[in-house]
């Protein structure tokens, strides 16, 4: 029997897109012998291992215009844009319980991808328990540069998966997963250009030089990755869900009405494919 394996591509807020797609195919029982979260991806889609349908847009919902989930304020007294403590203590363990005993007990595998600063190569990690040490490599995986403060786990220095490896189709591969659903968070005929914040990064990430080769090659290997993608779907290989236009969302986003709208379309994308998915899968 084919493994099957679902793909979750980051992007910060348009992470609620996502969102909307996972929750759509939780509500539909489809289900994968393991998925790989990116960035937002990772801090999202550990959901869909817990079965907690809804609880990505609920928590964002309620917490977005408090200054300890995400604002400049926290950057200035924690080095992180996304308040640590807040974000991966508080939050899950008090305030919008994540269920780690349904996480631990489903038996799909999720991993999560990071950006090692040493090497500039991307790690990846298996996550199956869903607690503390666990939570933290979700945080290395979603914790982008400039905004964000190294992350240690594992005996690695961490940052943004997504530096790395934001597509990780490829890796699902080398594990043996062979029937692949991909929800991307940008539209089809997007490409990727060279940041124009990395004259800032190489001052910021001056101590990781592999880094900063890393984020300057970039937008090469994202749009080497997004053509292998296509090349996957036209060869019926894989299953893409994917946004038809932009977007157009914030990295921070105070208002639940935003974020609700991109989860909306993650919803309606989510069930325009929905039939191709189990079939795909079938």
């Amino acid at each position: 029997m084919a493994k099957k394996g679902l793909i979750l591509e980051g992007g910060a807020m348009r992470g609620l897109f996502t969102a909307g797609v996972m929750d759509v195919l939780m509500e539909n029982h489809v289900t994968f012998d393991g998925a790989i979260g990116v960035s937002a991806g990772a801090v999202f889609g550990c959901n869909y291992k817990s079965e907690q349908i809804g609880r990505v847009l609920r928590y964002n919902t309620r917490f977005c215009n408090d200054p300890r989930y995400a604002s400049f304020r926290s950057l200035l007294k924690t080095g992180d844009l996304y308040g640590a403590d807040f974000c991966y203590h508080e939050l899950p363990n008090k305030l919008d319980l994540f269920d780690t005993d349904t996480y631990e007990k489903n038996p799909m595998e999720f991993y999560v991808v990071c950006t090692d600063v040493q090497t500039g190569k991307p790690v990846y990690h298996s996550c199956p328990t869903g607690k503390d040490t666990d939570i933290t490599w979700m945080r290395a995986s979603a914790s982008m540069p400039m905004v964000s403060r190294v992350v240690e786990a594992g005996g690695h220095q961490l940052l943004d998966g997504g530096i790395s490896d934001s597509i990780p189709i490829r890796k699902f591969q080398e594990l043996g997963y062979q029937k692949n659903v991909i929800v991307l968070t940008q539209p089809m005929n997007y490409i990727k250009h060279k940041n124009k914040l990395l004259p800032l990064l190489r001052i910021a990430l001056r101590k990781y030089p592999e880094v900063i080769h890393a984020l300057e090659v970039r937008h090469d290997m994202y749009n080497q990755t997004t053509a292998y993608v296509r090349l996957l779907e036209q060869q019926g290989d894989v299953c893409v869900i994917r946004p038809d236009a932009p977007l157009n969302i914030k990295q921070v986003v105070h208002d639940p009405a935003e974020l609700k709208r991109v989860y909306d379309l993650g919803r309606k994308a989510g069930e325009a494919k929905l039939k191709d998915v189990q079939a795909f899968l079938a």
